[in-house]
């Protein structure tokens, strides 16, 4: 944010309004033996101070925005239990009308926005990432599809343990197990060469909805498989094609788990042509899911950080103007968010969606609940310790 062109220290000129609180860094000190007051504190103390301050009045925080490097679940605890996870930030009344910026938001929560996650390449120029984009055309791609990842034999609804038992049975899959002692998976370098020689990466749901691994991919190159639509299409609909099918394959979890899905057939039945136009789109997406080098600047691309800024600002700058026309919209429903982020310019009502079965509220025979969610922040919690992604 210091090197951003447009930064200013007049708030009255100010299209939006950075709170440099780091969200992340704050509770990712008290997740694991800390009570409930200490987890709190510094949120209950920032919001204390922001609605204090002339800013904040001029819009009651809804021009606000922080940026959190987790995932949503670390800041919606739901109850004042001490076993309950995370803290309550995004429930506080004030946060409620600011914008958090987080790698993996809420479907039915309005104030979180998902930006990608962070990968391993921050190119300092332009030139840098044309000859990236240009090497990744070029290579050669011997594995029809891949899977990096371990199983989840403690989660019935995981499918992970039938991705790699269809991997390896296929003579046409590389599998990278994740789960065996000191893992490969644990080398950038193994896991980019694994996906940079596929045409196709698996990406089914991580310890939450999200995994950094379909960045990864993307960066090499390679078509993200989703079986999700929270892993990525209702997340980052700043940065991706709401048309997902320019750049990804879709396939249903309970196709998986039915077993009437063959990954193999399925990715096999594409078009070599059409496998190319998909595999352009994702290389052409790169800069947009990238974070350039904070010391340098790009100059004719935008990268993820370009992105998300000027998203919070065509934000913050719309509810402007639909205050002032007394156009705010009355009828929205936030337990619905998600389909609201999939409309499209000029559209304003949501209906009944395909993807309805896989938002269920509260979570019915494997829908997602508020506490399942929080288990799964856990479970992401423990997997950065272990450094896998």
């Amino acid at each position: 944010m210091k090197q951003y062109e447009c930064m200013t220290k007049d708030s009255s000129i100010a299209a939006a309004v950075f709170v440099p609180f780091y969200a992340g860094f704050d509770i990712a000190r008290y997740l694991w033996g800390y009570n409930i007051s200490t987890r709190d504190a510094a949120s209950l103390d920032l919001v204390d101070w922001l609605m204090k301050k002339p800013e904040w009045n001029v819009m009651g925080g809804r021009d606000h925005f922080l940026v959190a490097g987790r995932i949503t679940w670390d800041f919606r605890r739901l109850t004042e239990e001490e076993s309950d996870w995370g803290s309550k930030l995004l429930f506080l009344p004030a946060a409620k009308n600011m914008s958090m910026l987080v790698v993996e938001s809420s479907p039915w929560n309005s104030n979180d926005f998902g930006i990608p996650y962070p990968t391993y390449f921050h190119p300092a120029k332009d030139a840098d990432v044309f000859l990236w984009q240009d090497r990744m055309r070029s290579l050669e791609r011997p594995w029809l599809f891949s899977f990096a990842g371990a199983p989840r034999p403690g989660d019935p609804m995981s499918i992970r343990g039938q991705l790699i038992d269809q991997c390896r049975s296929s003579s046409v899959c590389k599998l990278l197990e994740c789960d065996l002692g000191e893992s490969k998976c644990h080398s950038p370098s193994t896991v980019m060469k694994m996906f940079q020689s596929s045409l196709f990466c698996l990406q089914p749901q991580g310890d939450s909805y999200t995994r950094r691994s379909a960045f990864d991919s993307m960066l090499a190159g390679c078509i993200p498989v989703f079986f999700h639509p929270g892993s990525a299409y209702v997340q980052y609909t700043w940065h991706l094609p709401k048309n997902y099918t320019r750049y990804s394959v879709f396939i249903p979890e309970d196709d998986i788990r039915t077993r009437n899905a063959s990954i193999e057939e399925r990715l096999k039945s594409f078009h070599p042509d059409v496998v190319k136009n998909m595999r352009e789109e994702v290389i052409n997406l790169i800069p947009r899911v990238i974070y350039a080098d904070p010391r340098s600047k790009l100059e004719t691309l935008k990268d993820a950080f370009d992105v998300s800024i000027e998203a919070i600002i065509n934000k913050v700058t719309k509810l402007r103007r639909d205050i002032i026309a007394g156009h705010e919209d009355k009828d929205f429903i936030e337990e619905n968010s998600w389909k609201y982020s999939l409309l499209e310019d000029g559209q304003h009502t949501i209906g009944p969606h395909e993807w309805d079965p896989f938002f269920s509220k509260p979570k019915e025979k494997g829908g997602d609940s508020s506490s399942s969610s929080a288990e799964a922040a856990k479970n992401s919690w423990k997997s950065e310790q272990r450094g896998q992604n």
